[in-house]
């Protein structure tokens, strides 16, 4: 099934998750994507931040991301693509039909981000 997570759904995603400033919060997570990931990792709220970023795995050479208390990814696991960096850090992967992304899409006036997505609903169809 087709799912994309959205920074706090990215994170929910992962299997592994630690907070920048707290380490281990022992939070359940759905051992979706095998990627190592830190919370916040750009800072909580207040610096909160939008960055032009590129996506060419998936045919997005730009876009606006929008970065709120965001989390990046150090590690990736077997099969796990990446598909953005910013910096140092993962902000976007993809593992067969399952996206996560740091970054806002929804808060944007860009819909490709989406418009991808669904294309991978529509091609699921007979999953």
């Amino acid at each position: 099934m087709p799912v994309l997570g959205i920074c706090a759904g990215m994170i929910m995603l992962s299997n592994t998750a630690n907070d920048r400033v707290v380490g281990n919060t022992g939070q359940p997570l759905l051992d979706v994507l095998d990627i190592k990931l830190e919370r916040n990792s750009f800072g909580r709220q207040k610096e909160s931040f939008e960055s032009e970023v590129s996506l060419d795995p998936i045919g997005i050479s730009k876009f606006h991301g929008v970065f709120i208390r965001a989390p990046s990814i150090s590690d990736v696991g077997s099969g796990v693509e990446v598909l953005a960096r910013l910096g140092d850090k993962i902000i976007a992967v993809k593992k067969g039909n399952v996206i996560g992304t740091s970054f806002h899409p929804e808060l944007t006036q860009d819909i490709s981000v989406h418009k991808y997505f669904i294309e991978l609903v529509t091609q699921c169809n007979a999953c």
